[in-house]
């Protein structure tokens, strides 16, 4: 992919995406169809519209498809260790206050051995948007099964059909406190645009499931289609509910799905509690953590 501007019948259009990525490392490893480059493509988009300080904002990765996501954004971007995402961004965060954290990986990362981590990042609600891209498989070691693969799916671990009941993210989320919870597909470009805005503008953990296809790995082995196929099927089964009780979220395989934002609240962040806390006790002897200029 060229830096230049495209050629669109003879006129040269600026691709607005482009000054977001690090355009040496392109092209890019994700398998033809996957999902993956759309929820980037939207993600960049979102930037250019949040009113952010790009050199105030860091995003982290964890390990697999998903993962490689930090490395292609011109970011100040940390790939870090399997399932190891949210406490490495929460150290960011907790380091330099003034940071946009954004964490952004796939479902095997974030919810298998990165749970505990997913679990207590809403409980704390730290300062975080967590952005997860469920195509319901591992997809770079081999399409094992995850904790959002639906019963009745083939994955390499389970080739008779998936039989363990799959965590539901968004009352996961919800559950545990998170202040902003939505769920998009990546036929829902646009909405998922405003919500990954919204989520860099929010202030406490956020929380965006995106329902991506994997076609080499997870539509192959159950006879799917490719990407198309899938993206045929979020526009034809997908239902856009914002007021659903996140109880009601549960994914089947192949089932109807309902989009939307679900939660947005107002909640005390775990750096302003601590600070207050601090403050309520010790009193004007205490400096609030994170606060710069001698401004209190």
């Amino acid at each position: 992919m060229s830096a230049n501007p495209d050629v669109v019948m003879g006129v040269e259009v600026e691709n607005p995406v482009m000054p977001y990525l690090r355009q040496d490392r392109l092209p890019h490893i994700w398998c033809p169809g996957c999902g993956i480059g759309t929820t980037v493509n939207c993600f960049a988009r979102a930037l250019t519209e949040c009113g952010l300080d790009l050199d105030q904002t860091a995003i982290v990765s964890g390990i697999g498809c998903t993962g490689r996501v930090a490395g292609y954004l011109d970011l100040d971007s940390f790939h870090t260790t399997h399932g190891r995402a949210i406490p490495f961004a929460t150290g960011l965060k907790v380091g330099n206050p003034d940071l946009k954290v954004v964490v952004y990986s796939g479902d095997g990362d974030l919810t298998a051995i990165g749970g505990n981590h997913f679990v207590h990042a809403a409980r704390r609600n730290m300062d975080l948007l967590c952005i997860c891209v469920n195509n319901f498989t591992y997809g770079m070691t081999g399409g094992q099964c995850t904790p959002t693969s639906p019963v009745g799916a083939k994955q390499t671990t389970m080739p008779y059909g998936n039989f363990e009941h799959p965590f539901n993210l968004p009352h996961l989320a919800d559950a545990c406190g998170a202040v902003y919870v939505a769920r998009w597909t990546v036929y829902h470009v646009k909405q998922l645009t405003r919500a990954m805005k919204e989520g860099l503008n929010k202030k406490g953990f956020a929380f965006i499931e995106v329902l991506s296809p994997c076609p080499t790995l997870y539509s192959r082995r159950n006879r799917l289609g490719d990407g198309v196929d899938q993206v045929k099927y979020y526009k034809e089964r997908s239902k856009i509910n914002n007021d659903v009780d996140t109880k009601d979220l549960s994914l089947e395989f192949q089932g109807d799905i309902t989009v939307g934002k679900f939660v947005d609240r107002e909640r005390e962040t775990w750096l302003d509690a601590m600070n207050n806390r601090f403050t309520s006790v010790i009193g004007d002897k205490y400096e609030p953590y994170g606060v710069t200029n001698g401004e209190k």
